[in-house]
């Protein structure tokens, strides 16, 4: 490994009532691939948004190729030839590879773009990376492996000397991995210095010379990658302690009766023959890291997306979900980890989003009945201690937990004795929190039954009956409350199986 190329040292950021970055600490050296490491919120990407200008930092230094710099936006980051490849695609599909290379750096002869130059210098490009890919083709043709090599090759066209991969594998196949380590590789050899965030541990160990990890907002440590076990970089990412009181053992009868019963659900790369069943009056936790499937699998099941095959039964009797209205008429809701995208409609009043998918049991003819509505909505507000002036307060002027008040009351409404919470206490404060699991566990002493996506350990710990662990689309185990510790879920999220 060469020598020093950037320092960040002491960086400290903080939102409304999140300390997301407690003075943490990141040294890059020429020529290495440095893998960034930790848990889903412990600050990796904050961190790299904070070096590349998207976020100001509250304090602390960022020293690069010996000079103190604090870029203001990712433009002066590129050019000072610090790039980030996205894990999110950011090519324009109708347009040719090499229009998408030099977007908003267009060659031009005079004052018309010059197709031809480009076209040139994508070649070349692609030459020095050992990649076969065709300039003039139209990028929506291209394999995701072969956009994802276009996004590498446009992060070299800035002259890059650090660049960073966020989670760059977790679309790919297994030989569009091996290309893009090649490439990686070849990099290394022109001595550019890359930042590499990935969950996958088989990779980290192929690919990193060293590890750096985080936790919560801080930083834990650095190994070598080669000296270190893939249960040391586990434990430095776990080790913390958990405030709350995990869960020792399930209160649910073994011989509960079964509520839902999925067989063989196959949904594209990220639902891969997943099977579970859940009990009355059970919090099943599904747990893993980014991109394991476990939001896909929720999607999946309720209708949202479409299943290539598998079997759903409920109470016993087979059903068919082919979209939502199915799920909710089957006696699913689903609260959705984007709620203010598919659980509410934030210019619209409680009452309204209360009522919203029980709409016909309010209907007087064409109108609907207002008290009704009304008084059903404040009954919830009422139960699940909503704070807000009224019913009639439009949802947009709630907190987030509030907000998911709402959700749930909406589905509680419904009447669903399936209850689905994907990411149920994302973006709200600790206190909101506390009352959205005292309401969970109120719902499954009332014999609601619900699944449970989560991705902080301490939730899956304290709410969970029993545990589902995903990886890579797949289930790759099944743990009860009893057995369940973060070490073991953590060492079954991080298990590819065939």
């Amino acid at each position: 490994m060469g020598e020093i190329i950037l320092t960040m040292k002491g960086i400290d950021k903080s939102f409304p009532g999140v300390h997301a970055l407690d003075h943490v600490d990141l040294e890059v050296r020429k020529g290495e691939v440095l893998a960034l490491m930790g848990e889903n919120g412990a600050g990796k990407s904050t961190l790299m948004k904070v070096l590349t200008g998207i976020y100001k930092k509250d304090s602390g230094t960022i020293t690069y190729e010996g000079k103190e710099v604090e870029f203001k936006n990712t433009r002066e980051a590129q050019d000072a030839g610090i790039v980030i490849v996205h894990q999110e695609l950011n090519m324009l599909g109708h347009l040719t590879v090499a229009q998408n290379l030099f977007i908003g750096r267009e060659f031009k002869k005079g004052i018309r773009i010059d197709d031809k130059k480009m076209n040139e210098e994508a070649k070349k490009l692609f030459d020095r990376l050992n990649v076969h890919i065709d300039p003039t083709e139209t990028m929506s043709n291209l394999t995701v492996g072969k956009q994802q090599m276009c996004e590498i090759a446009k992060a070299v066209s800035f002259d890059a000397k650090v660049i960073i991969f966020d989670e760059p594998s977790a679309a790919l196949t297994e030989s569009e991995i091996e290309e893009m380590f090649k490439i990686i590789r070849d990099l290394k050899k022109k001595d550019i210095a890359m930042v590499y965030i990935s969950h996958r541990m088989d990779e980290i160990k192929v690919i990193t010379d060293r590890v750096t990890v985080m936790r919560d907002g801080t930083y834990v440590g650095t190994l070598i990658t080669e000296k270190c076990t893939k249960e040391d970089i586990i434990n430095m990412m776990v080790g913390r302690v958990i405030y709350e009181d995990p869960k020792t053992e399930s209160a649910v009868p073994k011989d509960a009766p079964v509520v839902l019963k999925v067989e063989h659900l196959n949904a594209g790369r990220m639902v891969q023959d997943v099977s579970f069943e859940l009990r009355k009056g059970e919090i099943l936790g599904f747990s893993g890291l980014m991109g394991a499937g476990r939001t896909e699998t929720a999607r999946a099941l309720f209708g949202a997306d479409p299943k290539e095959s598998g079997d759903i039964y409920i109470n016993g009797q087979k059903v068919t979900i082919n979209n939502p209205q199915d799920a909710v008429n089957c006696g699913i809701g689903y609260l959705s980890e984007d709620r203010k995208r598919y659980g509410i409609v934030v210019q619209k009043t409680i009452a309204e989003n209360t009522t919203m998918a029980s709409m016909k049991d309010f209907m007087n003819g064409i109108f609907i009945n207002k008290k009704k509505e009304t008084d059903v909505a404040t009954e919830y507000v009422e139960a699940l201690a909503t704070k807000t002036p009224g019913v009639d307060e439009l949802v947009v002027n709630l907190s987030g937990g509030n907000q998911q008040k709402v959700v749930i009351a909406k589905w509680l409404t419904r009447n669903s004795d399936i209850l689905i919470f994907d990411e149920p206490t994302r973006g709200i404060d600790v206190g909101a929190k506390n009352e959205i699991y005292k309401l969970m566990n109120r719902l499954v002493s009332e014999g609601k039954s619900i699944i449970m996506i989560s991705s902080e350990m301490t939730e899956i710990l304290r709410m969970s009956d029993r545990i589902v662990v995903m990886c890579e689309g797949k289930k790759t185990g099944e743990l009860d409350i009893s057995e369940a510790k973060q070490e073991t879920i953590m060492n079954l999220a991080t298990r590819e199986i065939e």
